[in-house]
């Protein structure tokens, strides 16, 4: 069920997005999710659902914001290429 959060915004902040709020709302929640998911904090799954797309829709909203579907590190690249042999 999902639980409605109060956020204040200066007028401008939507100008300035040409968005109005409701597809401010959407921007922000998908930003949110997308650095959330870069940072490693939540899976590709979670962010998904927190910017409310299918998570096809999620992997692909993520070229926008320059940011790789697959978030590994060169050592967990290393460890994975081990475990193979």
């Amino acid at each position: 069920m999902p639980i409605a959060l109060k956020l204040e915004m200066p007028e401008g902040a939507f100008s300035a997005l040409r968005k109005d709020p409701n597809e401010f709302v959407k921007e922000l929640r998908l930003a949110a999710a997308v650095k959330w998911y870069e940072m490693g904090m939540i899976s590709q799954e979670k962010a998904a659902e927190i910017a409310g797309l299918t998570r096809d829709e999620f992997i692909s909203s993520l070229s926008r914001f320059n940011v790789s579907p697959f978030q590994y590190t060169a050592e967990e690249i290393e460890e994975e290429l081990r475990n193979a042999d």
